[in-house]
């Protein structure tokens, strides 16, 4: 009965005009963000925290959720008609999506896209407003040793899940535990590697980082193709909108289990949507009667990916909103405009600030019923973006990010940092280095100094009070396993091929 009276008073929270307005307003720019290849969700609030500056709390933070699934939507535009991911998690949309386009099934691609996002992301919101209270219930037990472990747990995770080399991960995640160092010591008031740069007492801008990282990074590459000629040509929608009947019923059982993958697997702290859609591919490709239509045009190939990609976002609000970790780039930049607007997301939230928490939550379901009406009939106006001549594209979105970075402290420094650091996202790009694990460790990294201290503070200077309780211990050693067994598994193959 006391979550039915949250979940009613958040509606009347979500339901408000202007809460509505935002809503509406977030879904269909995470649409557009989703559309144009490579910004993301990431970058997509990033650019938008600026502006927010100065508005109640619960309207700007529904209006980045709704950015934030939004993108999903919109990022499988251009994985289906041009082979291009609007984002990360768009990849394995578009094996199949972009086969199905040739075919002339872009419609039926599309359509599948959009309705397996509504029904699974609606199947995440729910999961969401079912086990948000009873994990905050358990996350009270967490102290400053339990939410260091934590935090040590997802950021090994992270660095063990970026692909085929760990040890880049752990790189990206050690450089971003550096610049969290920046500035002024919480406990002995004594500056840190400032450079002697008064503007770094206060540390580097999170949003300065994450716009470098991400948009800048992402004009400099889009420059690059025009340079070299590689852009990718478009392809123009064809056939019905709609399925067809044979094509509905083999997307049910996808849909589903997509959705309760995404769901799982966003609940993970660093795990993320990309992971979700390759598990969801993984597996309907184990389940189908013909696996070899997988790569030539299966829809299953689309809609498992694209339904536990957006079920996802759900999941990822999870650790988010009841530990304080985010599960993913977009979360941890949430975590930044949380952190920013003075509300400590954890267990203590859903006590002092029902109303905001709620709100969201229950706004994600009038989200996704108005991403379902943008994304089916205006689709095709959604794809028109795609013509904006990159000449015209890459600058606005310079302009956007310069204009919303100076905003925040008037410091021609946040600009040179910029541009710093958007080189570095494309030298990344270029050696494969993953950005995700420095985003999370540069959010998490100043939290998880404080706990370690205040922990060992508590104990005394020693260290057993990482190890007094059965959730530090487990947290430990599932922490010892994220790191070892990246490497330690393919030794072991070798050995096992060698032995046999």
């Amino acid at each position: 009965m006391e979550t039915l009276t949250h979940i009613l008073n958040g509606f009347s929270v979500c339901l408000q005009p202007v809460n509505l307005w935002y809503t509406f307003l977030g879904v269909f720019l995470g649409t557009i963000i989703g559309v144009l290849p490579g910004i993301g969700p990431s970058a997509g609030i990033a650019l938008l925290i600026p502006v927010t500056y100065g508005m109640n709390p619960t309207s700007a933070l529904i209006m980045m959720a709704g950015i934030y699934y939004g993108t999903k939507y919109g990022g499988s535009t251009t994985a289906i008609l041009i082979r291009t991911p609007g984002e990360a998690a768009s990849v394995m949309t578009s094996i199949d999506g972009y086969e199905m386009a040739r075919k002339g099934r872009a419609g039926a691609a599309l359509a599948v896209s959009a309705i397996g996002s509504f029904i699974a992301g609606t199947l995440g919101v729910v999961a969401l407003t079912l086990f948000a209270l009873p994990l905050a219930s358990m996350a009270l037990k967490f102290g400053p040793a339990e939410y260091f472990t934590l935090m040590l747990f997802a950021m090994t995770c992270v660095s063990s899940l970026t692909g085929k080399s760990p040890a880049k991960g752990m790189l990206s995640t050690l450089l971003g535990l550096m610049i969290a160092t920046i500035g002024i010591d919480l406990q002995s008031g004594q500056p840190r590697y400032t450079m002697g740069i008064p503007e770094f007492q206060d540390g580097v801008g999170f949003v300065v980082v994450v716009v470098g990282l991400f948009a800048v990074a992402e004009v400099l590459r889009g420059m690059e193709d025009m340079y070299k000629g590689t852009a990718a040509k478009m392809i123009r929608i064809s056939g019905k909108l709609w399925l067809t009947r044979d094509e509905w019923m083999r997307s049910i059982g996808p849909i589903w289990r997509g959705g309760i993958i995404g769901f799982i697997i966003g609940v993970l702290p660093g795990a993320g949507g990309t992971i979700a859609s390759i598990l969801s591919y993984m597996t309907e490709k184990r389940l189908s009667k013909h696996p070899e239509e997988f790569g030539t045009g299966a829809i299953e190939g689309v809609a498992g990916p694209e339904s536990a990609n957006n079920s996802d976002t759900a999941g990822a609000l999870v650790p988010l909103l009841t530990l304080g970790v985010p599960g993913g780039g977009a979360t941890a930049v949430m975590l930044g405009a949380f952190i920013m607007y003075g509300i400590q997301p954890g267990p203590l939230l859903f006590q002092n600030r029902p109303d905001l928490v709620w709100g969201l939550v229950d706004s994600m379901y009038v989200g996704n019923v108005m991403l379902l009406i943008l994304n089916l009939p205006l689709i095709g106006i959604f794809v028109r973006l795609l013509y904006i001549p990159s000449g015209i594209l890459y600058p606005l979105i310079v302009a956007v990010s310069v204009i919303g970075a100076y905003a925040i402290n008037g410091s021609m420094l946040d600009l040179y940092l910029i541009l710093f650091f958007g080189v570095v996202g494309y030298v990344f790009g270029k050696v494969d280095i993953p950005v995700a694990p420095l985003v999370l460790s540069l959010v998490l990294g100043g939290i998880m100094e404080q706990s370690f201290r205040q922990a060992m503070t508590i104990s005394g200077g020693h260290p057993k009070i990482f190890f007094g309780s059965a959730i530090t211990m487990t947290l430990v050693i599932m922490s010892a396993i994220s790191i070892i067994l990246p490497f330690a598994l393919p030794r072991f193959k070798q050995w096992a091929r060698g032995s046999a």
